[in-house]
C-alpha cells in the first residue's frame, strides 16, 4: 500500500534523524533518569491536559528580568550556563537584549526566551509544555520540554524531554523556568523532527500513544539509521531501560518513541487508516 509505505518511509526517516547523533548522547550530556521521587506536592498528570501546544498556565506571570539578576542563558543550542544579567539593550526595532557574564567566563547577547531563572519554580507554575532547563547530573543545563507533571502514576516526578530528544524524570529542584517563553514554547526547539515529534505527544495528552514492555523483552530499536536488537532491562513508568545489542550501550527510551519498532509499525498503522479516512470524506462530499 502505498500510503502505508509512505508514512512509515516518514516516521523513519524522522527516527533516523533524531537519533543521528544518538551515541554521543548517551555517553556524553544525556541525563540518567532518576528513580526517587520529588519531594514534592502535585495532582494527577492526567488532569493537568494543556489546552494547547503551548506552555504557559495563565496564572505564571512572565518574569521581568533586571540587571545583576541572577540566570541561567543559553550559550550555544543544548548548552546553557549560569551567570548574571549585566546589561539590558533595547534595539532600534524595538527588540530587548540581555547581555549576560557567565560564571565560567564569557558573554553573550540573549533575548528573553533563552534566560531562566537561577532558582527553583514553584510547582505550580510548571504544566505539560512548559519550557524549562533542567541540571544534569554533571552540573551541566539542558533546556527542554515539561512532558508529565507530578501524579501517582509516575510516583510523583516531572518527565522532560531535553531538545537532544533525551527524556528524563528529575525532581523539582533540578528544574529551572524560562523567563519569557514564545508564544509556543515549541518553535525554540532546534531540530525540526524532534519539535514535531513533541507537537504530536502534546496533542494527544493526556493520552500519548505508547506501548508496555517488561523486563527482560527482546525486540528492536532504531540506532544509526538501523533497527537494531535490544533487550530491556528496566521499566520506569514511561520509560524504558534497554541495551543493545550491537555495542552493549545502554539508554532509557520514552515508550513511546519512533525509535521502537512496535511504535513505528503502530503509527504507519494511525497514518494510513487516516489517510483512508480522507479519501472516504472526499469521495462523500461533492
Amino acid at each position: 500500500d502505498k500510503t502505508r509505505d509512505e508514512s512509515r518511509e516518514s516516521k523513519t526517516q524522522q527516527a533516523n534523524k533524531i537519533t543521528s547523533q544518538d551515541k554521543a548522547n548517551s555517553e556524553s550530556h544525556a541525563v540518567k533518569p532518576s528513580t526517587s521521587s520529588a519531594n514534592i506536592n502535585g495532582g494527577d498528570s492526567v488532569s493537568q491536559k494543556s489546552s494547547t501546544t503551548t506552555s504557559n498556565p495563565p496564572n505564571v506571570p512572565l518574569e521581568k528580568i533586571t540587571v545583576n539578576m541572577k540566570v541561567v542563558a543559553r550559550r550555544k543550542a543544548l548548552s546553557w550556563h549560569a551567570g548574571k544579567v549585566t546589561e539590558i539593550i533595547t534595539k532600534e526595532d524595538g527588540r530587548v537584549k540581555y547581555k549576560v557574564a557567565f560564571e565560567e567566563k564569557g558573554r553573550a547577547l540573549v533575548s528573553g526566551h533563552h534566560i531562566a531563572l537561577a532558582h527553583q519554580p514553584k510547582v505550580s507554575y510548571l504544566s505539560t509544555g512548559a519550557r524549562v532547563v533542567i541540571e544534569t547530573e554533571d552540573g551541566e543545563f539542558m533546556p527542554g520540554i515539561v512532558a508529565e507533571v507530578p501524579g501517582r502514576k509516575n510516583h510523583m516526578r516531572f518527565m522532560v524531554f531535553t531538545d537532544d530528544h533525551t527524556p528524563v524524570y528529575i525532581a523539582l529542584p533540578k528544574i529551572r523556568l524560562v523567563c519569557q517563553p514564545l508564544a509556543d514554547p515549541l518553535d525554540d526547539i532546534p531540530d525540526n523532527n524532534h519539535r514535531e515529534f513533541m507537537r504530536d505527544y502534546l496533542r494527544q495528552w493526556p493520552f500519548p500513544a505508547q506501548t508496555h514492555y517488561r523486563v527482560g523483552q527482546k525486540m528492536r530499536a532504531l540506532y544509526n539509521g538501523t533497527q537494531e536488537k535490544v533487550e530491556v532491562l528496566q521499566v520506569d513508568c514511561s520509560l524504558i531501560e534497554v541495551i543493545f545489542e550491537v555495542d552493549q550501550h545502554k539508554e532509557w527510551l520514552y515508550r513511546g518513541s519512533i525509535r521502537l519498532e512496535q511504535m513505528l509499525e503502530m503509527y504507519e498503522e494511525m497514518g494510513a487508516k487516516k489517510s483512508d479516512e480522507k479519501k472516504n470524506n472526499g469521495t462523500v462530499k461533492k
